[in-house]
């Protein structure tokens, strides 16, 4: 069975340098993007089999990429592909939809066992990752309920990256006032209380790398 890839992932050498450690007689890369709206956008247009998703991309990232693509295109498996070992994290993917969580220092072979997996319709998950832990913290997830919109999510990555509100208002494209607000409501569903802890929070839970 020939296997229709769409690598998601907002590194231009990583996204080369998985093209060619994947492609072959069974795998075949029908695509490439670069953030989490375009991981959308494409695999409605082209219609892959498995998504190949990066957690860290600058807007939209993969998480919620995962969650949309999995209510328009139900039939589209994602498979994560993440530096982040965090079982918090896993967690997060799993909550989303994503049907394997694979860590970045893989390699080919196991990657592509990785694909093989979860195109057979089964759960792919990496050695290391304690399968337990992730269960907790999907339960702890379903205890607590704490969601942040995409736009709160986008504003505490940007702030754990040490961006100051005008810097977020000019990336984002959104008034400093309405940074302002986000980041008190982030602060209030985290029960946080500074930028510091703020980005303590989305380093632990593997948000950027």
């Amino acid at each position: 069975m020939t296997i229709r890839l769409l690598i998601a992932e907002d590194q231009q050498l990583i996204r080369q340098g998985l093209t060619a450690l994947l492609g072959n007689a069974d795998i075949v890369i029908v695509g490439e993007a670069t953030d989490g709206k375009d991981a959308i956008a494409k695999t409605q247009s082209l219609k892959p089999d498995i998504v190949l998703m990066d957690l860290s991309m600058p807007g939209l990232d993969g998480i919620e990429a995962t969650r949309h693509i999995k209510q328009v295109s139900p039939q589209v498996k994602v498979l994560v592909l993440s530096g982040a070992s965090f079982e918090n994290r896993v967690a997060e993917s799993f909550a989303a939809g994503a049907e394997g969580y694979a860590l970045k220092q893989l390699g080919q072979d196991e990657l592509k066992d990785a694909i093989h997996t979860v195109a057979a319709g089964k759960r792919y998950l990496s050695p290391g990752i304690d399968p337990e832990l992730v269960r907790e913290c999907i339960e702890a997830e379903a205890t607590v309920g704490i969601k942040l919109t995409e736009r709160e999510r986008e504003v505490l990555q940007l702030i754990a990256k040490g961006f100051k509100n005008r810097e977020i208002s000019d990336t984002l494209k959104i008034a400093v006032k309405t940074v302002e607000t986000h980041r008190t409501k982030i602060m209030q569903k985290l029960d946080l209380h500074n930028s510091a802890e703020l980005a303590t929070y989305a380093i632990r839970r593997g948000m950027i790398e």
